[in-house]
């Protein structure tokens, strides 16, 4: 589909678009008043609408497929979309976003879903605005049971990192996003071409372009974790070569090299969850889970109350950036709000 569409469709003022606009709009989006624009990203556009029907405001993420795939790829592009986006579709569970209609639009395809407010977990890595130490294992706990809920459906993620986690701490909401864009399991599909992901929380096995379950999710959940808790990825480097070399080979350092007062058994749950091979690794969200319950009793009572983040406003930037944090997509040959994480 072309950009014209989505240029005309409508801006922040809640007034219907013309009588030409409302031609193109594709068949399945014409039950959404479509809003304003949300977020956009290489790959995608996020609006809010509102259902006709129900009256329910969603947010659309339109993606533009025809950008990123060959022609001749685009029709098994489309067809793989859809069967995930159906599968993303029956997950029901409090902690993940819910997909809640996809479809094809020409050349390109759209997926709505709930939309939620809060922030999403970037906001919360870096020094001075790392959450409480309770709060972020009871929160490693929930989003490893809902991975555990999703991988017991036959879905994995492939790109669990903070900006795919909304929290919204007043209600204690949270949702993994972007499961609507997730590969089946189904073991009857290798990977081939394009590694998607984002390199500084992606497994071994999935950088290097082999098949991945649900234990390469749990990985990336203990990267996710690992941030939240020192505000240091467990691999950096400026170079992308090195980045994989270290993820490939070298182990993560110890959590209490930036945190001291960190209890050992979470640094021995992290350094689990980070471990190369994937049959060494935690093989269930709920096996991390409880381990990191084990660790709730454990910690100093200054760990129990909510202590109080610095304002989001005007923090300067990690003096270490890790460039490669950020999504990036691989060919083969290198590999060997809904609104803040768009593909």
């Amino acid at each position: 589909m072309s950009g014209g569409f989505w240029k005309r469709v409508m801006g922040g003022g809640g007034e219907e678009v013309s009588g030409d606009a409302k031609r193109a709009v594709p068949a399945g989006l014409q039950r959404y008043e479509i809003g304003e624009e949300l977020g956009r990203g290489a790959m995608a556009i996020v609006y809010r609408a509102a259902d006709k029907q129900t009256g329910e405001v969603v947010a659309i993420k339109r993606l533009a497929l025809q950008r990123e795939f060959a022609s001749e790829d685009l029709a098994e592009v489309r067809q793989r979309f859809m069967r995930e986006a159906r599968a993303a579709g029956h997950l029901q569970h409090p902690d993940i976003l819910r997909v809640i209609d996809a479809g094809e639009a020409e050349q390109d395809a759209w997926i709505a879903m709930e939309l939620v407010q809060g922030q999403d977990l970037s906001h919360f890595t870096r020094s001075g605005q790392l959450l409480p130490l309770r709060e972020t294992l009871e929160l490693g706990i929930r989003l490893a049971r809902a991975l555990a809920y999703a991988h017991s459906q036959g879905v994995v993620h492939r790109d669990i990192k903070p900006a795919n986690v909304m929290l919204e701490r007043t209600s204690a909401a949270v949702k993994i996003m972007d499961f609507g864009i997730a590969r089946i399991a189904d073991g009857s599909r290798t990977r081939t071409g394009l590694v998607l992901g984002t390199p500084s929380f992606m497994s071994p096995e999935q950088l290097a372009g082999l098949k991945v379950d649900g234990r390469s999710d749990l990985y990336s959940l203990g990267a996710l974790l690992y941030q939240l808790l020192t505000g240091q990825l467990p691999h950096q480097s400026e170079s992308m070569a090195k980045l994989m070399y270290r993820i490939a080979n070298e182990p993560a350092p110890d959590i209490r090299h930036y945190r001291k007062e960190l209890p050992e058994s979470l640094a021995l749950v992290l350094a689990l969850a980070l471990e190369k091979r994937p049959e060494l690794r935690y093989a269930s969200g709920e096996q991390l889970a409880q381990d990191l319950e084990a660790i709730l009793p454990q910690l100093p009572a200054e760990a129990e109350g909510v202590l109080p983040i610095a304002p989001l406003a005007g923090l300067s930037q990690p003096q270490s950036v890790d460039p490669f944090a950020q999504t990036q997509r691989l060919d083969a040959a290198e590999a060997g709000q809904n609104p803040r994480t768009l593909p």
